[in-house]
């Protein structure tokens, strides 16, 4: 155990990624990714005078999420990896602003949007959750 009192925050890390193998074993990169799809497919309906601004603002955000999750899991500490969780929180609260904005302008429908807004909640809570729980072992 000369290890653990040593590296004991990467010893942690190892703890909580004992189960996965790389970043697509983790649900909220896996559930972040899925979410980006349904973006792409919802904004292909959004009008040409947005591709360069709302359509473009909403589909950079929505990559950011898994990107930024994925990015933090090669990142060799615990404190390292809550960063990129933090900036992937903050691209999936923009994202929600965004797509919020895009109901308001009647770009999707209710039921579109109810659908996304419920998704990007439940990866928050996980994301949430899962930083909170990379906290304690910093």
């Amino acid at each position: 155990m000369q290890s653990y009192k040593w590296h004991r925050c990467k010893v942690r890390i190892r703890n909580i990624k004992s189960d996965m193998k790389t970043f697509r074993d983790i649900l909220i990169w896996q559930k972040s990714m899925a979410l980006v799809t349904k973006c792409y497919l919802v904004t292909k309906q959004f009008p040409k005078d947005e591709l360069f601004s709302l359509t473009s603002q909403i589909k950079r955000c929505s990559v950011s999420i898994p990107s930024n999750i994925a990015e933090g899991y090669g990142r060799g500490s615990n404190k390292d990896y809550h960063r990129f969780l933090n900036i992937s929180m903050g691209s999936l609260f923009e994202f929600q602003t965004q797509i919020e904005i895009a109901f308001n302008l009647g770009y999707i429908s209710n039921e579109e949007f109810t659908s996304i807004y419920d998704d990007s909640r439940e990866i928050e809570r996980m994301l949430s959750a899962f930083m909170f729980k990379i906290k304690q072992n910093i």
